[in-house]
Order: C-alpha cells, then sequence, then structure tokens
C-alpha cells in the first residue's frame, strides 16, 4: 500500500486479505475455486478501497484479449456499408450475446484489397476469435485462415467441401419456398433480384431455379443482378423495369432491402402489388411488415443465428471442433404476394 493507505495491486490487497495473491486474482473474477465467504470477503475489501484489477495485465498474463473480432468483408459489394438493416439487426444480437461473455467487440467493416487481410486481423493479438458476417466473395481467403485458425466461425451458406466453420439458414430452400410460394400464387413469369457473387445470394438462386425446373417455368426466368443496397437497387431495379417489354408478375428478391426497392420501382412506375406482380423478400428484417403493402418474405432467426455463432466460438476458443450449423428457414407470408 502506498503512503495515503490506498490499494495499488494485488499484492497490497492479497496482504491485507491475510491471503495469496493468487487466491485474490480468483476471487475477483469471481472464481467457483474460490470458498463463497472468501470470495465476498475479497470483493468487499475491493470495493471499500475502491480497487479494480489491471484488465489489461490480467489479459496478458491469461493470453486473452478481452475481445472478439466482428468483421464485415465487403468483396462483392463495396457500397454495402454497415448501417444496412441486416447489419444491425445482428450486430445487435452479437453484441449483447458478447456483452453478457465479458468480451468486447472490436468491429470491422473489410474491403478486402489483398489476400492477407484475414492473417492480419487473427495474427493481431487484439482478439481472442473472429466472427465473419458474411463470406462475400472471399470462400478462398477465409477456408486458408481457418484451415490453421481455430477460433473462427462465419454467418452464411454451408457449400460442400468448405474448411471454415458457419452458421447461416438453408438459403436453397429458402429460395425453392419463396419461388413455389409465387408458383401457387399463380405467377408463370418471374425475376429474380440480386448479385449471386455472394454464396448465400447464389443458394437463394439456385433453389429459385430448382423450383421453377420442377415446374417447367425456368425459361420464365429473368435475372437482375442488383447489388443489396436501396441506393444501388432502387435505380437500377427502375432502369429494369423503364427497359421491359413485358414485367413478369412473380419477384423473388435476394434480400428485404432489395424486395422493398422493387416495391418503391413497382409503385412509381403505376404497377400493382400483388394485383399485378408478387413479390418476396428474404430475411424478414424488423421493417418488412411495414412496407405498403407489408412485405412477403422468408425468415431466417437471425437472433438464433447470433447465439449460435457465439456458442460456436467460444467452444473452438476453448479447443473443441464444432459442426457447421444450418437453420431452417420459414416463409412469412403477408399482403405482397
Amino acid at each position: 500500500m502506498d503512503k495515503q493507505g490506498r490499494v495499488r495491486n494485488i499484492t497490497d490487497l492479497a496482504r491485507l486479505a491475510g491471503v495469496s495473491p493468487g487466491t485474490v486474482s480468483r476471487a475477483l473474477a469471481d472464481s467457483q475455486l474460490i470458498a463463497k465467504k472468501t470470495r465476498e470477503r475479497i470483493q468487499e475489501l475491493a470495493r471499500e478501497h475502491d480497487f479494480r484489477p489491471n484488465v489489461m495485465a490480467r489479459n496478458l498474463r491469461i493470453k486473452r484479449a478481452g475481445a472478439i473480432g466482428v468483421l464485415i468483408p465487403m468483396g462483392h459489394d463495396v457500397g454495402q456499408h454497415i448501417s444496412d438493416p441486416f447489419f444491425i439487426t445482428m450486430l445487435g444480437h452479437l453484441a449483447d450475446g458478447l456483452t453478457e461473455r465479458g468480451h468486447d467487440l472490436l468491429l470491422s467493416r473489410v474491403i478486402p484489397k489483398d489476400p492477407d487481410w484475414l492473417n492480419r486481423v487473427v495474427d493481431s493479438g487484439r482478439v481472442d476469435g473472429v466472427i465473419l458476417i458474411g463470406q462475400s466473395d472471399q470462400l478462398e481467403v477465409i477456408d486458408r485462415v481457418a484451415s490453421r485458425y481455430q477460433p473462427m466461425v462465419a454467418w452464411g451458406a454451408k457449400l460442400d467441401g468448405q474448411v471454415h466453420c458457419s452458421v447461416g439458414s438453408d438459403n436453397l430452400k429458402g429460395g425453392e419456398m419463396a419461388t413455389r410460394h409465387l408458383i401457387e400464387r399463380g405467377c408463370r413469369n418471374f425475376a429474380f433480384l440480386g448479385d449471386a457473387i455472394a454464396p448465400e445470394i447464389s443458394e437463394r438462386l439456385k433453389g429459385c431455379k430448382r423450383a421453377l425446373s420442377e415446374a417447367g417455368l425456368l425459361d420464365r426466368l429473368s435475372i437482375l443482378p442488383v447489388h443489396l443496397t436501396a441506393e444501388d437497387s432502387h435505380p437500377a431495379i427502375s432502369k429494369w423495369l423503364d427497359e421491359s417489354s413485358a414485367i413478369p408478375n412473380g419477384i423473388v428478391a435476394a434480400s428485404d432491402v432489395t424486395a422493398m426497392s422493387a416495391l418503391r420501382a413497382l409503385s412509381e412506375h403505376g404497377v400493382a402489388v400483388p394485383r399485378e406482380v408478387h413479390v418476396v423478400g428474404y430475411d424478414d428484417l424488423p421493417f418488412a411488415n411495414q412496407t405498403v403493402p407489408p412485405l412477403s418474405t422468408v425468415r431466417q432467426d437471425i437472433g438464433a443465428g447470433a447465439r449460435h455463432l457465439i456458442d460456436i466460438l467460444f467452444r473452438r476458443i476453448a479447443g473443441e471442433q464444432t459442426e457447421s450449423v444450418v437453420l431452417d428457414p420459414q416463409l412469412v407470408v403477408r399482403q405482397s404476394s
């Protein structure tokens, strides 16, 4: 203790409590290895003396950074921002879950400019593990890093032969569900709105094609590879409508944001939804039932996905091998279809 009688470090507090510094350290971490009465007495002494352990020093000793890197790779769509409704929804769930685990969230939106972008993050010593929100067009990079770095998990598609661990909805099934719904509604000409460079969007398009092929309608599909942001998708869809000689009566959008842009563009062109065109989105984001008309969509449970991402990551940090998780999508029928 210093001349003013202040507790400066764990050694001072241990001397005051009459125990070893190791016992103090474990008691302040609320370790069950220390008897409850002893833990409470040490914690009370710490409060009385306004003592807070040096978290950075503790993390160095136990080789933990106390933070999880949450990365959003934007190789395929550099115009998409963290303010995107899907990212905001997912980040909210992740931030809550990581806080409950006693970890900070270190967020970064990455525009990959070289194949070492992920290596730099995992080797920085700043994080205990990494959660990727999306795979973008970076599957090769992610798999290469995953082959040597265990504590990493990605939100996205589960593809044959992939090395990295992922959590995501069954995108192929979701694409099929949306398309079959439109077929049942009597649609016979279709459009898929979305850029299939990203694995999740590619799987949704495959599902759409499969459903149309089974119905003998595959030749009635047109594809508009729009980006996922409203700023890009709305003008692209408007231009497409301007140039179309016949507007499809069934639209499968790769995301709710894209579907919302389609609803706006169709309204501006005087096309009634759902009387003339039926529209289905993907995600079931909070705004989906606030559009005009309310949006039919394929729900992926983002809250459950975030919980799986966190659970799997911490199991991998502990050295456990884990399998990818594929969540069942659910068709949510509202007035747009």
